[in-house]
């Protein structure tokens, strides 16, 4: 089993969080990159472009590999066409594997928040109303990955060929990871 530790979190130089959307995976990556002293990679802010155009997986590709190459970084996630490039490359993966409704009900609150501020998020875009209530909405997406993101770092977990994988079932996990590091590892 690929069952990863805090140990191995504290050793990795190229540390990837996975997870549902609205899991807090940027949040997570923020918080181990500050404190291990590693520099983190925003995938969302690589992938939409100003006016909520989204990169094609190619031109996504192009922008992501290169960062996946090097030597030190915590990336917040990677969209499907790079899953097995990441995992050629991480030294672990942390999985935030929480139940639906604390993800839902986290990115729920973080979408109305958005669109409250009117928060500038992805490169200048902004969070609306309508654009929450439509059918390629972030939330709609929710609801179209949750199961397969599960299901896929569940799978990474049980792989012995898998980079170590550490998975989190609560956020109070998260926080006692964060916790249990040294501050400047890196």
């Amino acid at each position: 089993m690929s069952a990863g530790t805090v140990d191995d979190v504290a050793r990795a130089q190229r540390i990837l969080c996975f997870g549902a959307t609205g899991s807090g995976k940027s949040t997570l990556a923020g918080a181990l990159g500050e404190r291990l002293g590693l520099p983190v990679v925003l995938v969302d802010d690589l992938a939409w472009q100003p006016g909520w155009t989204q990169l094609d997986r190619e031109a996504l590709g192009e922008l992501v590999l290169p960062l996946l190459d090097g030597e030190r970084y915590v990336f917040d996630s990677v969209y499907g066409g790079q899953n097995a490039e990441a995992l050629e490359r991480v030294d672990v993966v942390v999985g935030l594997d929480y139940p639906r409704l604390t993800s839902l009900g986290r990115l729920v609150r973080r979408t109305w928040q958005r669109i409250r501020s009117r928060e500038l998020v992805c490169n200048g875009n902004v969070e609306t109303l309508p654009r929450a209530l439509s059918r390629d909405s972030i939330v709609a997406w929710h609801f179209r990955s949750w199961r397969s993101k599960r299901e896929r770092m569940r799978r990474w977990h049980a792989d012995p060929a898998a980079p170590p994988v550490l998975l989190l079932p609560r956020p109070a996990d998260a926080e006692a990871l964060l916790a249990a590091l040294p501050a400047g590892t890196a």
